[in-house]
């Protein structure tokens, strides 16, 4: 063992225990790692740098960019109203929630995915008396399972891809299908959306207070709607269907013709022009003004709902404010600031009575709907100040979603059928977007993720110096001494075992960093075909259920639903085994018979 050998052992030692302690960030853990292998001259400039021109990196970077366009329209929030709206008991919510989130999950980010859908999973919740703590573990299983059906459904996958690329143990190794991964992937999330219906429930903790604890996190605010001409609500009483879906708020107080009803029968019929006063939290609210079925308008929005590009966020009045003891009609935030005042939040004060008519105090926290301009017009004001972004909206014409959503079902069309590279697909879509004005190109640098950048193209240049110094073959040869003589099948199962520990104690960005190059030389060394040594470690990294900080997604849900690791161990090992099971048979059966 030479000095190159033993500082590559050391500087994956130090990955290892930096990543589980979490002592530094991914990026910079790797920073420090790949910057000593440089120095110590295992690996060139040129060799450490290579991995920015990997490109499965941009590939990756130009899907999440995608999905984060796709997030900010209203598309997907239309398409989870009518496929939520006749759920009524948790298998029924199960059953539509986990084949849908599954299908977008192959061909879309599942980290957005998730994001969008957390909201309906807590305010069904909320409606239906269930702990989300039943409902969002089984929301990330199923953005992972169906993630890992195709080659563009995980970043894992991709970088993998990359790796292929990359590699020079198996000269002239093509990169792998949008559907290699298919047969696998295809027969997990059948195999995990029945698990999950079968046991999820009995597994999964039900926490009551975890809904009381994510309800205390937002603030209350008063709302103030109207009925209009026109509206289902018109004629209705309290009581009917529409109202309903309203439960994430309550129902304060009703004003007609000016006199405030503040004691509500059930039995009382709406009108035309009356206005109905809410209370409810900042993302309740933030998603019923996206609601286009509601029966409700909201009369301090004006022409700005009609803006193309628009946010709701949160600001707080500050105590030397000019608004101070200004009306909220009297503070002309559509004037000054391109914004509207849509609730107000007053340290648990119950407000009554017309927004409009609201005499603003210092500490006021307001939530606003705000236009393009609201962040030039506000720069530098000392009237309030910036909390927080709740909610994002984009507009799009009918033509544009047509673009958006035909362009990447054709981009994807193309690469599986190899007519055309999945990267030069995705740039030209990427490009005509910003030309028709479908995303704006001021927005792009928000929307890419520099330290998954990072991580992969320097996991890259670690999978590199790994090969040069010869430690993959070393750790390769270790390998086959243990499981061979158990037979090939077996080699597969150690590697998944192996990997999979990695990517729940770590990332799954680095289990592949460590893990593919000592894979793929056992194949080498073995004379058996690569694809099934290839594939065992994509599976095995993203298939991560054991713990919450094994991927994102689960990293997500993590604290909202007031989980514990002991609660992703106990649903998520088994299902690890299961998809260890399943993923060995079906590779062993069509590539190692």
């Amino acid at each position: 063992m030479n000095y190159e050998v033993l500082i590559v052992f050391v500087v994956l030692a130090f990955i290892l225990i930096s990543l589980y302690f979490e002592i530094l960030g991914p990026s910079f853990t790797f920073v420090i790692a790949i910057s000593v292998l440089g120095v110590s001259r295992i690996l060139t400039p040129a060799e450490i740098l290579s991995g920015f021109a990997n490109v499965q990196l941009v590939v990756i970077l130009l899907l999440l960019l995608l999905g984060d366009i796709i997030r900010q329209t209203p598309i997907m929030e239309m398409i989870f109203d009518k496929v939520f709206k006749g759920a009524k008991s948790y298998k029924g919510f199960m059953i539509r929630m986990m084949p849908l989130v599954a299908g977008f999950s192959a061909f879309l980010n599942n980290t957005p995915l998730v994001a969008i859908m957390m909201p309906y999973v807590h305010h069904w919740s909320k409606r239906n008396n269930t702990s989300p703590s039943k409902l969002l573990i089984p929301l990330s299983y199923a953005a992972i399972l169906g993630g890992c059906a195709t080659l563009i459904g995980t970043s894992t996958n991709l970088i993998v891809n990359g790796m292929v690329l990359d590699q020079e143990i198996i000269p002239g190794l093509p990169s792998l299908d949008m559907f290699d991964f298919f047969p696998v992937g295809a027969a997990m999330a059948i195999i995990g959306i029945a698990y999950l219906m079968l046991f999820g429930k009995k597994l999964l903790p039900d926490r009551k207070d975890a809904m009381s604890q994510f309800r205390t996190r937002n603030r209350e605010y008063i709302l103030q709607t109207q009925i209009n001409e026109g509206s289902p609500l018109a004629g209705k009483d309290i009581r009917n269907e529409n109202l309903d879906r309203l439960k994430g708020l309550y129902l304060v107080e009703l004003i007609r013709d000016n006199e405030r009803i503040p004691a509500i029968s059930l039995n009382t019929q709406l009108r035309v022009h009356d206005q109905l006063v809410f209370a409810g939290d900042t993302e309740t609210i933030a998603d019923i003004i996206t609601q286009t079925d509601s029966g409700l308008s909201f009369p301090t929005l004006g022409s700005l709902q009609y803006s193309k590009k628009s946010e709701v966020v949160e600001v707080v009045i500050s105590h030397n404010s000019s608004l101070i003891g200004k009306t909220v009609m009297e503070a002309n935030f559509r004037g000054r600031y391109d914004s509207a005042i849509i609730a107000i939040h007053r340290n648990g004060e119950r407000i009554s009575g017309k927004i409009t008519f609201q005499k603003l105090k210092a500490g006021d926290v307001l939530l606003l709907f705000v236009g393009k301009n609201f962040e030039s017009r506000s720069s530098g004001t000392l009237d309030f100040y910036y909390i927080s972004k709740v909610k994002a909206f984009r507009k799009l014409e009918k033509w544009q979603y047509f673009v958006l959503f035909g362009g990447t079902g054709l981009a994807i069309l193309l690469a599986a059928l190899r007519l055309v590279p999945l990267f030069t697909s995705l740039l030209v879509l990427i490009i005509l977007i910003n030309i028709l004005k479908i995303y704006s190109p001021k927005d792009i640098p928000k929307s890419i993720d520099y330290e998954l950048a990072m991580v992969i193209a320097l996991s890259l240049a670690l999978g590199t110096a790994m090969l040069k110094t010869g430690v993959a073959e070393m750790l390769a040869n270790s390998l086959i001494s243990i499981f061979l003589p158990f037979g090939k099948v077996a080699l597969l199962a150690g590697i998944y075992l192996i990997t999979s520990l990695l990517a729940n104690l770590i990332t799954n960005k680095a289990a592949v960093a460590l893990i593919f190059p000592i894979s793929l030389t056992m194949a080498s060394n073995l004379s058996l075909p690569p694809q099934p040594f290839i594939l065992v470690v994509a599976f095995a990294a993203a298939a991560n259920f054991m713990t919450p900080i094994g991927y994102q997604t689960n990293l997500m849900v993590y604290g909202p639903g007031g989980y514990s690791f002991r609660d992703f161990f106990k649903i998520g090992f088994p299902l690890t085994l299961l998809y260890m099971a399943t993923t060995i048979t079906i590779l062993g059966i069509t590539y190692l018979r």
